[in-house]
């Protein structure tokens, strides 16, 4: 059938209508530290000559670029990457809290990605705890498309030993005098928690060289996925509560997140594979978790971002055996852009996030689901709403296979009785997308996105 250019003009106006019903907000005010401990200042050098790959200006290290460099076009969008060497004294603490080292020397790397023009600068800084669970550094929770919209910085923080002694293999020209470890003294990371905070503070009060340049960070935020969310989540119950907080907010994305009640607030969002029994904690006015139907623990839009860098930097990108077709292909990147402009407002002004149902659950214990296999309850993005694939958090296999979830396209007759027409289908989209901004769990770019691959790929 044609193109339903009506359906498309009404969907942007009501996409557009809806950004003002987001934007409540009231003071917040902040509590004292106490005597707790002071994060030590690092020392930043660089920018580290060697932008990307063939960089003129690389000199003596003409032959190496930032590990896992985005491939993406940022100059088009305005940003610059730069990579920074980082290095101080850290302390040590084991997961316990207890503190196990004090001033051991370390120098690890920042790799920054933000706005080229203070115009363009949002104010907000979101410092991400590196994940290291693949053997090497991550940038699990980079999106080009939400971060530059929002024009927000991104700084990624190597803070373990496994991902600083890939680095140091893969480039000794570049890497090989970090060290995170104290001479190979602390090799099970306790460093890392003040390396993180130190990463931080530099960002958050720069003096000397700043990360950022010449841009001024309003509000750092800790983000962190996976195992990195396991990191934070002993930084904040164990360690935080002894030294002087640096970050205003954390976000736990695919990942456990703390008990403990602190001042600074905690966003927990969750895939509908991170979701593994019904008993949750509550919901409060210092942390709020959402789970989302349908979307996996590491999804298509992850996979499809880092093959380039897989391809050009390790020499190939992994391809795995799994029990079904793998990788959602629900968009969770676009329910923690919405998560994080819900966090900024929430520090910034104290207005807490709206809240979320979550998923259903079985009398015994299984995650409920619909005659089609879909998962009920929970955030549901059009692609769960209105589906045209089987798309949940679900898997088994090799490897990583049991984090990828599941994709599974419907028939043709499927989609015929589901949706007679197209014009039918892009309206269900449209509605349900609305509804989702409405409720504060999707961003109108998004929404917008989500139309274009409607009209692009939907029923026929």
């Amino acid at each position: 059938m044609t193109r339903p250019r009506r359906v498309a003009a009404l969907a942007a106006g009501l996409v557009t209508s809806m950004v003002a019903a987001l934007l409540v907000s009231a003071p917040v005010h902040a509590s004292a530290t106490g005597d707790r401990e002071p994060i030590a200042r690092a020392a930043v050098h660089g920018p580290i000559p060697g932008t990307v790959p063939g960089d003129p200006r690389a000199e003596r290290l003409a032959d190496t670029y930032p590990f896992f460099s985005t491939p993406d076009d940022l100059a088009a969008k305005g940003y610059v990457e730069e990579e920074f060497y980082l290095s101080g004294r850290a302390d040590g603490w084991d997961t316990a809290g207890n503190q196990v080292a004090t001033d051991v020397a370390y120098e690890t790397r920042l790799i920054v990605r933000r706005p080229a023009e203070p115009r363009r600068f949002s104010g907000v800084a979101l410092v991400e705890w590196q994940n290291v669970t693949a053997g090497y550094d991550l940038d699990a929770l980079w999106n080009t498309e939400s971060i530059t919209r929002s024009g927000d910085a991104w700084i990624g923080v190597s803070a373990q030993r496994v991902g600083v002694d890939q680095l140091r293999g893969w480039s000794p020209t570049r890497y090989g005098r970090l060290d995170v470890t104290g001479g190979g003294r602390y090799v099970t990371d306790e460093l890392s928690y003040d390396i993180f905070a130190q990463a931080g503070k530099a960002i958050a009060d720069p003096r000397g060289v700043s990360p950022l340049g010449r841009l001024r960070a309003r509000t750092v935020l800790a983000i962190g996925a996976s195992q990195s969310a396991s990191r934070m989540t002993v930084y904040y119950d164990r360690v935080l509560p002894q030294v002087q907080p640096v970050f205003e907010g954390y976000s736990f994305v695919v990942g456990s997140a703390p008990s403990r009640v602190g001042d600074e607030p905690v966003f927990q969002v969750l895939s509908e594979t991170d979701v593994r029994t019904p008993v949750r904690p509550a919901d409060t006015d210092r942390f709020r978790r959402w789970e989302v139907a349908g979307a996996a623990h590491s999804g298509y839009n992850g996979q499809v971002y880092r093959a380039p860098m897989q391809e050009r930097d390790l020499g190939a990108a992994p391809v795995y055996t799994c029990a079904r077709p793998p990788f959602s292909r629900v968009p969770m990147h676009h329910v923690t852009a919405a998560a994080y402009a819900h966090l900024v407002r929430w520090v910034e002004r104290g207005t807490p996030p709206p809240t979320a149902p979550p998923l259903v659950f079985n009398p015994d214990g299984t995650k409920a689901r619909d005659a089609r296999g879909l998962a009920r309850g929970g955030i549901r993005l059009s692609q769960v709403a209105v589906p045209t694939a089987l798309n949940t958090g679900d898997n088994a296999g090799e490897s990583f296979c049991v984090l990828f979830g599941t994709y599974q396209p419907f028939d043709e007759a499927t989609l015929d009785d589901l949706y007679p027409t197209r014009a039918g289908y892009v309206a269900h989209v449209v509605a349900t997308d609305v509804r989702n901004i409405v409720a504060g769990y999707l961003q109108p770019a998004d929404a917008a996105e989500n139309l274009r691959e409607a009209l692009r790929s939907g029923p026929a």
